[in-house]
């Protein structure tokens, strides 16, 4: 059904579902005083460290820093996207998801095409498996049998045959009332403009059925069984399939095993189907792109362990340094990547069939670490025994660390270049944070304190007179890309989700929080860094999953902070302080003013039949008291 699903009935959702409930299904948990315990599903542990709470209807592992509510343990342990856990707990239930904007007739046509287009790529492939049993399907059936694959291997693959003919798939689907529009549109007919013929845009190859993670065929990869060109062809982009995101073979990795620890990423689909043929299960490819951060934060969100397979030559050197570049932002502790290169002109399909599986387990599991392929990169060329080879080592070392998240690996590894450099760890530390300090003034906006009213930025970009004109002349500045404003109750949420620790030396009470559209996500951050041991932004960002605010959060936590960490505590202090001075500062005759207006602002709203939020009624009854 088209629309987004309304916030309330999320909200009424999670309080009618039991998180005790939802996950004692799925993990074995025992009392403990209030609360419940057991073994984190997450990550590997011996000793109970994930608690159930009844009472906050949350959970949290105090080992790897898993956190949310029923709706957020849906997504993470069934691998489910919003809606769908939405659904899901909704079935359980029995109550229909409602949909805002589900009588727009737009949005009604578009969710029509979609489910259209799934049903097509079903369609799709069975037609290409019946084919490979049939006659004209032999010479695919003998290059499967050539390579090696069982009958058991191909039908779990879902492998077909793609007919040499130019219209067959076409005719096929034509027969069943499918027209030729939505063929094209989801990429299975070529739409030739200067002559206006369509036609089958797989022929005479060997098929392979991409799925989500639901099992549903997105798309398909096609595979020439001679020397013809391209070797692969893939579905071009569509609406439900995007290669910058999927995967091959990862529903089939999740099928053969409820509890993987790592996944190999390799390069085509021959070398995930015949690893799995030597009983290799883990293994996926990217469809012909690089591996991007959708692709390793969703592999990510599986398993906590990745091993990148890179032919050993040139070419795959290359795309290895690539791999780094995109997995260095995405390595917060718990994670894991590793590099294996394989000998000159071998593939993991070749290599396990010469070697065995143990073999080829063997290399996976003393594949390179991150942080020896990192100084091994960053040596490659040099004379460490020179103080000049030493300086561009170590510089190198520091760009790849200042693109990585705060944590223990990230401290090890400087405390690594420390020995390998031959420089103090502490002045190391000191000009990453230098490094840090430069990249964020580049990629962000440069930060200036001003003179301003309490509900107006105290930090503006150097064009703050022409933002300053459109807010006198009362429209409200965009707030999006470099030149985004924010206020100064932004800026201290952006601190306490960057630095969640700090919620600790804010004051007891919050009486010091302006009357803002920005102060309720501040008060409700706050409450939540107060009642739990949260340790890292991805853990409270879990906590907002799928709502307006978790949308603003997930803004601010992309825009990196303009100060070192050391300097992060006086920032919050100086800018609590900021706005505790401002309020001492009003006048009786101005904080009356600004009551009356809040006041007259809360009557016209009721008056014009608009709902009032629970904040604003309280409000509301207090300034009426207040007028009496």
């Amino acid at each position: 059904m088209a629309g987004q699903i309304p916030q309330r009935f999320i909200d009424d959702l999670l309080s009618r579902v039991d998180v005790v409930e939802l996950v004692g299904e799925r993990v074995q948990l025992k009392k403990a005083g209030r609360n419940y315990s057991g073994l984190c599903p997450f990550h590997q542990e011996k000793t109970p460290s994930f608690t159930v709470s009844a009472d906050k209807q949350f959970y949290h592992c105090f080992g790897c820093g898993a956190h949310g509510n029923a709706l957020r343990f849906l997504m993470e342990y069934d691998k489910l996207p919003f809606p769908e856990a939405v659904e899901q707990l909704a079935g359980r239930l029995g109550l229909e998801v409602p949909r805002e904007g589900a009588d727009d007739p737009r949005a009604q046509e578009r969710e029509k095409k979609r489910k259209e287009g799934v049903n097509l790529l079903e369609v799709a492939a069975s037609f290409y498996r019946e084919r490979l049993k049939m006659q004209e399907g032999q010479n695919a059936q003998r290059y499967l049998v050539d390579r090696g694959l069982s009958s058991e291997v191909v039908s779990t693959y879902g492998i077909g045959y793609a007919p040499g003919g130019w219209e067959a798939l076409k005719q096929h689907l034509s027969a069943k009332g499918i027209g030729e529009p939505v063929q094209v549109e989801y990429g299975l007919l070529i739409h030739r403009e200067d002559t206006g013929r369509t036609y089958d845009r797989f022929r005479d190859r060997v098929m392979f059925p991409i799925r989500d993670l639901r099992g549903r065929t997105i798309a398909f990869g096609g595979r020439v069984m001679g020397d013809e060109q391209p070797k692969y062809l893939n579905s071009p982009e569509t609406p439900v399939f995007h290669k910058g995101r999927e995967l091959y073979g990862l529903y089939e990795a999740r099928q053969a095993s409820s509890k993987l620890e790592q996944l190999v990423i390799v390069e085509g689909y021959m070398d995930v189907v015949a690893l799995a043929q030597y009983g290799i299960h883990n293994a996926v490819a990217t469809l012909g792109t690089a591996t991007t951060e959708d692709h390793l934060g969703r592999l990510f969100r599986l398993v906590s362990r990745v091993v990148f397979c890179f032919d050993g030559d040139r070419a795959g050197r290359q795309a290895a340094s690539r791999a780094l570049e995109t997995a260095l932002p995405l390595m917060i502790d718990g994670r894991e990547a590793r590099f294996l290169f394989l000998p000159e002109g071998d593939d993991p399909d070749t290599l396990v069939r010469r070697e065995g599986s143990e073999a080829f387990q063997d290399r996976v599991t003393c594949a390179m670490p991150l942080s020896e392929f990192l100084f091994e990169q960053a040596s490659q060329g040099r004379d460490l025994n020179t103080v000049e080879g030493r300086e561009r080592f170590a510089s190198q070392v520091l760009e790849a660390l200042n693109k990585m998240p705060e944590g223990m690996l990230k401290s090890l590894l400087l405390e690594a270049l420390a020995k390998r450099s031959g420089l103090a760890q502490e002045q190391l530390k000191g000009l990453l944070e230098k490094r840090a300090v430069s990249a964020a003034r580049k990629d962000s906006v440069h930060w200036e304190p001003v003179e301003a009213s309490l509900d107006e930025p105290i930090y503006e970009t150097p064009a703050s007179t022409e933002r300053a004109a459109i807010r006198r002349s009362g429209d409200r500045p965009r707030r999006q890309g470099a030149t985004q404003v924010l206020s100064t109750v932004e800026r201290i949420v952006q601190l306490l989700l960057h630095e969640p620790k700090l919620v600790s030396v804010l004051p007891d009470t919050l009486d010091w929080l302006p009357d803002s559209e920005e102060t309720p996500l501040c008060r409700d951050l706050i409450a939540l860094l107060r009642a739990g041991r949260y340790r890292s932004p991805q853990v409270v960002l879990a906590h907002f999953q799928g709502s307006h605010e978790g949308q603003v959060l997930a803004t601010l936590a992309k825009r990196e902070l303009p100060l070192p960490k050391s300097a992060r505590e006086g920032e919050l202090v100086s800018l609590v302080d900021y706005l505790q001075n401002k309020r001492a500062q009003l006048t009786p005759q101005k904080e009356l003013e600004t009551l009356m207006q809040q006041f007259s602002a809360l009557v016209k709203k009721q008056e014009s039949g608009e709902k009032l939020s629970v904040e604003e009624r309280q409000k509301f009854m207090q300034l009426l008291a207040m007028t009496k």
